[in-house]
Formats: structure tokens, sequence, C-alpha cells
């Protein structure tokens, strides 16, 4: 996937509109993910600003990891529009370095299999700042520990701690939803209708059918 993601990048660098079109479509649905998490409503126009400056300065890309380089550009123009409506990111990162946690892969799988939704990316957006947007551009841009932290600015493995704790944090959240669906099931339902009419409390046993 790479090696085809660096040919399209060759192409659209030479002009080739059907493969800056391939690259849109390949980016597009993450980033805007990754931007509604930092501007919320106004995550499209950021997109917009951000894939027209990738068009312009593509030319002269030198290489290295095509994601990076266009998602480093929408974090800019994302900082750049907060700071234009003077309000604070829903992301702002903290500058506290988290300790080294080891990660838990089979709830970190479990966790990010439900990334892809909008109650996920909810509850993403709910995460501590430096989690959520570690796991952001882990698990929805697909970036490696390494090269999120250069676009964070830093180090991988404070990147990857900071995934991991996210990704855990949201399999607990999971858990905590899949347990309060359950009881709900539980619950048995009460049907007042006949104990309203001889004007007596409801009984609260379970209703056939």
């Amino acid at each position: 996937m790479s090696g085809e993601l660096d040919q399209q990048v060759e192409a659209a660098r030479r002009g080739d509109e059907d493969a800056f079109r391939h690259l849109y479509r390949n980016l597009q649905p993450g980033l805007l993910r990754y931007l509604t998490a930092l501007v919320g409503a106004d995550a499209e126009d950021v997109a917009s600003e951000t894939w027209l400056q990738v068009a312009r300065d593509l030319p002269s890309f030198t290489g290295g990891e095509f994601r990076a380089w266009a998602v480093t550009i929408a974090r800019n123009r994302a900082m750049d529009h907060l700071r234009r409506q003077r309000r604070r990111p829903a992301l702002a990162v903290p500058v506290q370095e988290l300790s080294e946690l080891a990660g838990d892969s089979d709830t970190a799988e479990r966790a990010g299999e439900s990334m892809g939704t909008e109650a996920a990316l909810a509850m993403i957006a709910s995460l501590p700042p430096r989690e959520a947007e570690a796991v952001l551009l882990r698990t929805v841009i697909g970036l490696d520990a390494e090269t999120a932290g250069r676009v964070l600015g830093r180090r991988a493995g404070a990147v990857r701690t900071a995934a991991h704790r996210g990704l855990r944090r949201l399999a607990r959240l999971l858990d905590q939803r899949a347990a309060a669906a359950a009881a709900r099931d539980d619950v048995p339902t009460i049907d007042a209708r006949p104990c309203q009419r001889a004007g007596l409390p409801p009984r609260t046993e379970p209703v056939d059918g």
C-alpha cells in the first residue's frame, strides 16, 4: 500500500489529476475525522484549505511520508483557524509528559475496531487531549508512532504510550456501555394500564409476548 501511495504521489507531483484524486479519496475520510476532533463543525472548511495548500505545494514535495506531510498541513491550518476564531482547540496539547505504560493489545484491538463510527469519534474526543490526538493519528490516519511523533513534535515513545492509554480507556468505555445496555435489557417491562384502570399500583412482572 505504501509503494502504491508513493507512486500516486509522484504521479500527482507531475500533474496527474487522476493520481491527485486517488490521494484525496485515500486520505480525506480520516483527515476529516481528525479535523472534526480539532475544530468541530468547521472541519470541512479546514479540510478544503488543507487540500488547496497540498495542491499548491505538492510539486515541491521532496518525499517522505505523504500522509504525515498532509496531516501536518491540516493541523497547522486547524490551529490557524482556531486562532482566528479566538477559541481553544478541542484537543489542545498539554505540556506534561506521560509515563511509559505497556499497551494491552487485546483491548486496543477491540477499541480500534470501532474507530470508524461517529459514536467512536465522539468517544475519542472525550479522551484527555494528548491521548485523543495520538489515537486519531495512529488509528484513524494510520501513522506509525515515529511519524505521528514528527507531526506532533513529540517522541515516538510518548505517542505510543498516549495511544495505548487512550485505546485502553476507550475499551473501558465500551465495556461500560455494553454493561449498561445489558442492564437495561434485564429491567422488566411494566404494563401500568390495567392497574391504572383499577386504581392500583402498577405490577412489576414482565409482560408476556
